[in-house]
């Protein structure tokens, strides 16, 4: 069976304010659960420490049966207490990487050494390449074994510069990922209306704008795997 590398934050804080973030929990579960019955799933953190959770994202577990379901799933849970991190795992395992959001993942995924080196090599070998809100903060300045940017020439999207402002986030942001992504090269396009699905496959590359889209990054990546076959 094939598997898929899910990449978590460590980060519970955001802002000189400190503001309390970490993984937004559906943008694990929601995708976890379109792709679970297809492939195995590892998850890695950039630090081995038990994953924080955004206390907004835990508001759904209150109200969202399959969210719950899954927060009260001592297995998928348990991989989130001591989580692996990149050094432990080798990118030649996995046909997938999927970067989940929160804004936790603005501090500790862009230019992360570990992370960019599975990203390439999985995208390489003919692997897919997977994020969801804020988790395409990963995908900078990653580059090809033949200098090439990843992300430059693609179709893409993440998290948005009016649905930071709505949330009362953007003066709390290391950066604007908006701006960010668009400085990579890319075509950055949105959803016509803030925090509704909006996923964008630019060939083995997939981005979803926010948590309403992990469930169709999900499904996006499964039918990708059934037609690429990596190395």
């Amino acid at each position: 069976m094939k598997k898929i590398l899910i990449v978590v934050t460590n980060e519970a804080l955001v802002g000189a304010r400190g503001r309390k973030t970490g993984l937004w929990l559906r943008e694990l579960t929601d995708f976890y659960h379109e792709i679970k019955e297809h492939f195995d799933v590892d998850i890695i953190s950039t630090a081995s420490s038990r994953v924080p959770i955004d206390p907004l994202s835990l508001m759904e577990a209150v109200v969202h049966k399959q969210t719950r379901h899954y927060y009260m799933n001592d297995e998928l849970m348990g991989k989130l207490k001591k989580p692996m991190t990149p050094d432990q795992v080798k990118d030649r395992d996995y046909a997938a990487i999927y970067f989940t959001g929160g804004h936790g993942t603005m501090i500790d995924f862009p230019n992360h050494p570990g992370l960019q080196q599975l990203t390439a090599s999985i995208y390489e070998r003919g692997g897919v390449v997977a994020a969801v809100c804020h988790g395409p903060s990963a995908l900078q300045n990653i580059h090809l074994s033949d200098g090439r940017n990843l992300l430059a020439g693609h179709v893409v999207t993440g998290f948005s510069d009016l649905e930071e402002k709505i949330m009362g986030m953007y003066g709390d942001i290391p950066f604007s990922l908006e701006q960010a992504l668009r400085n990579q090269g890319t075509l950055f396009q949105i959803a016509q209306l803030p925090f509704t699905a909006c996923v964008i496959e630019s060939g083995r590359l997939v981005t979803g704008q926010n948590p309403a889209s992990a469930s169709l990054v999900g499904k996006k990546v499964k039918e990708l795997l059934k037609e690429v076959n990596p190395a």
